[in-house]
């Protein structure tokens, strides 16, 4: 007992050279129970090597042990022998009290790995053989969850919890309950457990669960009160201010929504997608400059986002800002430059800047993607026939003519 002590000691003070002569110790008392002891104490304080180096010894001593086994290949796919720990624990057999262990322990390898089909396999046969342990049906529902088979998971939590395991490995399993059904979409039945838990302790992650649940629920004044709730208790829950200013949106208060977005920016300034959101707020308030600066600032950051740049573009056609819509456009890239929109704003602003060669160009190009947008067809029919192409205006209005019956156009064809 007292080597025990010793050795663990020796592992809290982070004594190395201590740790080992204890190893080389206790290796020659040939105790088997207390070298086990030992190497349990290892694994837990992160001594992966040198708890290895007893877990071989012993299997030396004893190779048909199969917790040996399971617990040296836990260690060598710890430090990297996968080959190693995979022959162990395909050595167990079925027959074996521990076939169960050596099941979930190749899960968990599996699962590492990415290969989430055989690890769900695995536990899948592990839960076969031992339906009602706790830890096993947890351990089901976990990868079940992940393989989006959200009815199934959620059905075990459920059971889990009514049988009094509010807490499984770490994990709140109310929690796991409410995050299931928000995983697959069912909102509404999420809400209550958030609900519950919210009752119990309030903690950040469980308030914007809720606050999202009730989001997707329809219910965006609550998700409000949520998400200001949250951002008092943790200021730098960076996707709150997103999620609170979508929900204030959505029940027509503009002027809360930009403000929280603009909350957020000054907490996060590289997102994106706040700015962008602040610039579409700024446009529905009226205020042009301002929204000007967020959609600009939004494509300093990445200037590949598409959304962004068609919102700063649209602005400036609105605004017949052509010198500012044609040098955002020539700084796109060219499959960005592909979308039809783009293009049109292209050619309404060299149009305006008396460009008319480079105008037919980009309008020619636009047509092609846009023979269901009647303004689009309306503004390029009149381009074609103040530059004399008559024929090929008469081919656009045919089109404009089939989607918005028109008086003008009409009489023209008719003419």
């Amino acid at each position: 007992m007292k080597q025990l002590l010793d050795f663990q000691q020796a592992i809290q003070d982070g004594d190395l050279e201590l740790i080992n002569e204890l190893i080389d110790q206790v290796e020659k008392d040939t105790s088997y129970d207390l070298l086990y002891e030992a190497a349990a104490l290892l694994v837990d304080f992160g001594y992966i090597g040198q708890a290895d180096h007893i877990y071989e010894m012993l299997m030396v001593l004893m190779p048909d042990e199969a917790q040996l086994k399971i617990d040296r290949a836990n260690t060598l796919l710890e430090l990297g022998d996968e080959d190693e720990a995979l022959l162990l624990l395909s050595d167990i057999s079925s027959d074996d009290d521990e076939y169960v262990q050596a099941l979930l322990a190749l899960a968990d390898y599996y699962q590492m790995i990415g290969m989430a089909e055989a690890a769900l396999g695995k536990v899948k046969e592990a839960y076969e053989i031992a339906p009602y342990e706790p830890i096993i049906r947890f351990a089901f529902a976990e990868l079940l969850l992940d393989a989006g088979r959200y009815i199934e998971a959620a059905k075990l939590f459920h059971d889990l919890y009514s049988e009094g395991h509010s807490d499984i490995a770490g994990v709140n399993v109310r929690l796991r309950i409410a995050e299931t059904y928000s995983a697959g979409a069912a909102y509404e039945d999420a809400l209550p457990f958030y609900e519950d838990l919210l009752k119990d302790e309030v903690l950040p992650d469980t308030l914007f669960g809720a606050a999202y649940a009730n989001f997707q629920s329809g219910q965006s004044e609550k998700c409000s009160e949520l998400v200001e709730e949250l951002i008092e208790i943790d200021p730098d829950y960076f996707s709150a201010y997103m999620l609170g200013g979508q929900s204030y949106a959505n029940v027509g208060n503009d002027e809360k929504a930009y403000e929280l977005f603009k909350r957020g920016i000054s907490r996060d300034e590289f997102d994106k997608e706040l700015r962008l959101s602040a610039g579409k707020s700024a446009l529905k308030l009226g205020l042009p400059y301002e929204a000007e600066t967020h959609l600009s600032e939004s494509i300093a950051l990445d200037p590949e986002y598409i959304d962004a740049i068609i919102t700063l573009a649209s602005l400036y056609n609105q605004r017949e800002q052509n010198d500012e819509l044609l040098q955002l456009l020539a700084d796109a890239s060219e499959e960005i430059m592909e979308i039809p929109l783009l293009t049109a704003f292209k050619a309404y602003a060299l149009e305006n800047e008396e460009q008319f060669k480079d105008a037919y160009v980009s309008y020619s190009k636009a047509y092609v993607g846009m023979k269901d947008d009647p303004a689009f067809l309306d503004k390029y029919a009149r381009f074609l026939l103040d530059e004399g192409k008559r024929d090929e205006a008469i081919e656009v209005i045919k089109e404009l003519v089939k989607l918005e019956p028109h008086e003008e156009w009409t009489a023209f064809l008719e003419m």
